[in-house]
């Protein structure tokens, strides 16, 4: 089995949007509404959206393939909110479904762990839905922290998670 990460690049919106869509569909059912969860996996909304950050340069956005086919894409930035700019923050991990619990989330992060750190960043942060539950232990288990920071997103609650990075080994 090959699993290589690259950079995202023009052309991959199609790759990344089919992911993040397919990955809200399994992990989001229960946690927003029907009618949310069908509008924000929209495949050609979320195709122009990938498009427009590819261009901007506003992520560094990374794809996981395993065999050469894309499985996994994570993408991080400065935090956006000026509160916490000390920070950068994971603006998204997903994963197509079939391959979940197979340790190639914790690749991917620890992936961009060390390129977050080696942007000069000493924490990071990321928001998720509280009633995510299978993410938040996730997270939990590569390090972060729960805040006491929430906010609402899609009529659902989200919290905060911080984690220090000054303990990670960059490769």
């Amino acid at each position: 089995m090959n699993i290589k990460i690259r950079k995202a690049r023009n052309g991959d919106e199609k790759t990344l949007a089919y992911i993040q869509t397919e990955s809200w569909k399994s992990a989001f059912a229960d946690i927003i509404s029907t009618d949310d969860l069908k509008k924000y996996t929209d495949i050609s909304k979320a195709e122009t959206k990938y498009e427009n950050v590819l261009k901007s340069g506003y992520a560094e956005i990374s794809i996981l393939e395993i065999d050469g086919k894309p499985h996994c894409i994570a993408a991080w930035s400065k935090a956006r909110n000026p509160e916490f700019s000390d920070s950068a923050e994971l603006i998204c991990i997903h994963s197509l479904c079939d391959n979940w619990g197979k340790g190639y989330g914790t690749i991917m992060m620890n992936h961009i762990f060390n390129e977050i750190k080696n942007s000069g960043y000493n924490s990071t942060l990321l928001w998720v839905f509280e009633k995510n539950t299978r993410a938040r232990n996730f997270y939990e288990k590569h390090g972060f922290e729960l805040t006491d920071n929430t906010q609402t997103a899609y009529d659902a609650v989200e919290v905060m998670y911080r984690k220090n990075l000054q303990k990670v080994i960059t490769i």
